[in-house]
């Protein structure tokens, strides 16, 4: 039932166990990407780029979730390695708490702010309507959103990858299906593609939750736990507010980017979406790797076993995938040439740079399992300086 990777060949390990978080990337990610083709191609390129206006603003709520289950992954992987168990547990209801609260106030400072957002990021008039509508509804889905980032970090830690990917698989066909249904069906439009995530990603969640209590339960770890220690909750927040800050840093700096995107009109938003959902993709699969690679990590660390973090190291660095420009038609209707150009475009000037990121988020993941979170940083500031600022040079 639990995957102890302190022992056994590195290898080995490594391979059965990031292979789930990789393919569950990919399903994360047909999350957005499908939402963006039905919103071009069964809409409209105005929803398609009301959406696209929204995601910079999504993205800073997925990167505080992400962030925050990389704390708690990191802690109840050295946990587990180090066979504190009662600990352990505190530290699962601990995150699951923390988690849930974060999520209400994230929920409710987005509902007071969405439209704001929406204005400073000059999005045009005849998209902001769609976009306001789109982006209430992923607000109210934090608490899903939340919850099972938090769950899958969990699961990760305890060296269980399968679970949540078999979760991810069902609530992405789910939402292809609602998708169709609400968009196609329907005739909701952008709403519809908002309410099938919403749906999709609720169910996940709550089932999610169920089964980490149950999979804890069958493990039958000794001691006992609390409900809540601030004392953990300090452990998890010494790992986590790095990351939150690394991942929010790099949505800030979407933002930016966004803002100057979003004066060219809606056609030019579209392409420019289009473009990052499929970056985004192939960025997202490599992370997998990284983040496989953190709770291997962490938990040999935990168990004092540092030379094995260098031999699962070294096959981890491998070939990333390079965007295929064809994909760009698959969200976009071939009249609207000024879009399916941008697009293009976009990916001819980010796909050299693909395998580099990925060694980036392999070292960073070593960085953050073992707590050395200044250089970790270091990164994440020149990230946000460069990108924003020769955005709007090059612009």
């Amino acid at each position: 039932m639990k995957n102890d990777m302190t022992s056994g060949e590195p290898r080995k390990l490594l391979f059965w166990f990031i292979l789930p978080l990789f393919i569950s990337a990919v399903f994360q990610q047909l999350y957005s990407v499908f939402d963006s083709v039905i919103a071009g191609r069964a809409i409209n390129t105005d929803a398609l780029a009301a959406v696209g206006a929204s995601y910079p603003i999504t993205m800073i709520f997925i990167a505080v979730a992400i962030g925050s289950s990389m704390g708690a992954s990191v802690v109840i992987s050295q946990l587990f390695g180090a066979r504190a168990y009662g600990r352990l547990k505190t530290a699962v209801s601990t995150a699951i708490c923390t988690a849930l609260a974060l999520s209400a106030v994230m929920t409710v400072v987005g509902k007071l702010f969405s439209r704001q957002m929406l204005l400073l990021l000059k999005t045009p008039e005849n998209i902001m309507k769609d976009s306001t509508v789109y982006l209430d509804i992923y607000i109210y889905g934090l608490v899903f959103l939340f919850l099972y980032n938090v769950v899958t970090g969990i699961f990760q830690a305890l060296g269980n990858s399968k679970i949540p990917l078999f979760l991810l698989i069902a609530s992405s066909v789910g939402n292809i299906i609602l998708d169709i249904l609400f968009v196609v069906g329907f005739d909701m439009g952008v709403a519809g593609v908002g309410w099938a995530t919403f749906l999709a990603q609720g169910v996940s969640a709550v089932v999610s939750l169920s089964l980490l209590l149950a999979y804890i339960k069958k493990m039958k770890l000794e001691g006992e736990g609390q409900m809540f220690s601030w004392e953990m909750l300090g452990k998890i927040s010494t790992i986590a507010l790095p990351g939150i800050c690394q991942q929010s840093f790099v949505s800030v700096g979407n933002l930016f980017v966004q803002s100057v995107i979003n004066a060219y009109g809606s056609s030019v938003i579209a392409g420019y979406n289009v473009g990052l959902k499929i970056s985004m993709f192939i960025i997202t699969c490599s992370f997998a790797f990284g983040n496989g690679l953190g709770s291997f990590a962490a938990q040999n660390l935990g168990a004092g076993k540092l030379d094995r973090v260098f031999e699962g190291f070294r096959p981890c660095v491998l070939v990333c995938f390079f965007g295929a420009e064809f994909l760009v038609r698959l969200f976009l209707q071939d009249a609207d040439t000024e879009a399916v150009s941008t697009g293009i475009a976009y990916l001819r000037i980010l796909s050299p740079f693909y395998l580099i990121l990925m060694m980036k988020f392999i070292c960073d993941n070593i960085l953050k399992a073992s707590a050395d979170m200044g250089a970790f940083m270091v990164t994440t500031f020149s990230d946000l300086i460069f990108r924003v600022a020769f955005a709007y040079i090059l612009s």
